[in-house]
């Protein structure tokens, strides 16, 4: 990915040169480590909800491995379900009914259901289902035809903190504010249409800010400045740091205004389109969407290929990551430091599942280095008893060699007697049958050490030679 803007044509309406036409030109794309890790950390927590939102709504509280498996891509599993289950075990609980082992069933862990009961509660307080109702109010007034089909919304749910039945729990509360209608689009279910507009929300974040920093004496129309924080390593020149001055202080156009009678390439399209995604973003509890999903939102707008637009030529004020194999669109200034500035209930409620979540990862890791260590400690046993044998083997095999050399002087002393007997025979000539020759023998260990050793005996040929002599003569005289 060398660049994070595409190519725009250089075919224009208008003869003018835009912000958009240098875009190409000044920027590089630059990773952001700590919105990448805002986005990474939540890898696995949205499949993990979706596994304890399937779970929870079985009567029996408990479903079939192979139910999560043929719902794999709806529940976004990155892994083999039955490999992902298992990497958090104070989660999930894995049985098999009846004790058959054929299909293990999954449940939920008494920590994981105590955390889901305050969840549960947080989706029914009122201040939560208000907050959430003004958010969507406000989306609503942001389309231009004022309702959103229910599809685009499911996109949508896991961003604006919905509730899994928010049309049947949360919509009927709230009658002024909009309903659910049939929808005139093939394959849709529903829209949910804005009943009555609030001027008292139509007021965007940016204006909020604009009139608190100016006391009160902000008014429509008048220019407001974008937030704007790059990354470290992000560099501007200054050409194009004066076509940023001339951005920003073009007239702010409410995202909650239709201009869609502006051109698509003129600045003050792109301004207004910014503010509307801008807006967009603030609605959303975590200030950040997948790509597709708000792209799939612009589309039904009309503003597709405007947010696009709007994505590439400014990453000062909205950062694109590729964390978990998609690109997620994060709002600068929601984050500081890589942590989000403005939390909520909803926003608490998910971190308490990621600190359950990264216990289990503490565990597993202490299990694995104790592990290792009783692997070390084993080795350094064997290590020593192997030392320690080497030792015995050596001291015996002294001693073996002492015994060797007292066989041998054993045995030079029998030779010794052989001589002086035969001699003594042939002085008196006359046999001694009652003589008998001592045999000749070594000692076991004397043989198993020489076997060991490889080493190889001397040869005694002059002991030899007194044997055979003193056989013949024996022969002779006989």
């Amino acid at each position: 990915m060398r660049s994070i803007f595409r190519t725009i044509s250089s075919r224009r309406q208008t003869g003018s040169r835009t912000f958009a036409d240098t875009a190409e030109e000044a920027y590089k794309f630059v990773r952001d480590r700590g919105l990448d890790h805002a986005v990474e950390r939540e890898k696995n927590l949205r499949p993990l909800l979706s596994i304890k939102d399937l779970i929870r709504s079985e009567p029996a509280k408990s479903v079939p491995i192979s139910v999560i498996t043929t719902q794999k891509d709806s529940l976004r599993v990155p892994l083999r379900p039955i490999e992902f289950i298992r990497s958090y075990p104070t989660v999930f609980q894995e049985f098999l009914p009846g004790g058959i082992g054929i299909n293990p069933h999954i449940s939920l862990t008494p920590e994981v259901l105590d955390l889901d009961a305050e969840e549960q509660l947080v989706y029914g307080s009122e201040n939560y289902k208000q907050g959430l109702a003004d958010r969507l109010l406000k989306l609503l007034m942001i389309n231009r035809i004022n309702r959103i089909p229910l599809e685009i919304l499911d996109l949508l749910k896991w961003d604006l903190g919905l509730p899994q039945d928010y049309v049947e729990t949360m919509v009927p509360d709230f009658p002024d504010y909009f309903r659910v209608i049939k929808s005139k689009f093939r394959g849709c279910s529903g829209e949910l249409e804005l009943v009555c507009w609030s001027n008292e929300h139509s007021v965007s974040a940016l204006e909020k800010k604009a009139k608190i920093a100016g006391k009160g004496e902000f008014s429509k129309g008048s220019p407001i400045a974008f937030p704007m924080k790059f990354t470290n390593g992000f560099v501007v020149d200054k050409k194009m740091k004066k076509w940023f001055d001339d951005w920003q202080k073009l007239p702010y156009i409410s995202p909650y205004e239709n201009a869609l009678h502006l051109a698509a390439t003129s600045d003050e399209s792109d301004k207004w389109a910014a503010a509307v995604l801008h807006e967009i973003l603030n609605l959303f509890v975590s200030k950040k969407v997948e790509k597709d999903a708000v792209l799939h939102l612009g589309e039904f707008m009309g503003m597709r290929s405007r947010f696009k637009r709007v994505l590439h030529n400014h990453p000062g004020v909205f950062y694109l990551s590729s964390k978990l194999r998609t690109h997620t669109v994060v709002l600068r200034d929601g984050y500081k430091r890589g942590m989000l500035m403005e939390s909520n209930e909803l926003v608490s409620s998910r971190n308490r599942y990621l600190k359950l979540m990264s216990k289990v990862k503490k565990v597993n890791s202490a299990v694995s280095s104790r592990k290792r260590e009783d692997k070390e400690k084993v080795e350094g046993e064997v290590c020593e008893s192997d030392v320690k044998a080497e030792n015995d083997e050596v001291s015996g095999s002294e001693v073996e060699e002492d015994v060797i050399v007292d066989d041998d002087e054993e045995e030079e002393e029998d030779d010794d007697d052989e001589v002086d007997q035969n001699q003594r025979g042939r002085r008196n000539s006359s046999p001694r049958s009652g003589s008998q020759e001592k045999p000749h023998s070594r000692s076991r260990a004397g043989r198993r050490s020489l076997a060991k050793s490889g080493s190889q005996e001397k040869p005694r040929s002059g002991r030899r030679n007194k044997v055979k002599l003193t056989t013949e003569k024996r022969s002779e005289m006989s």
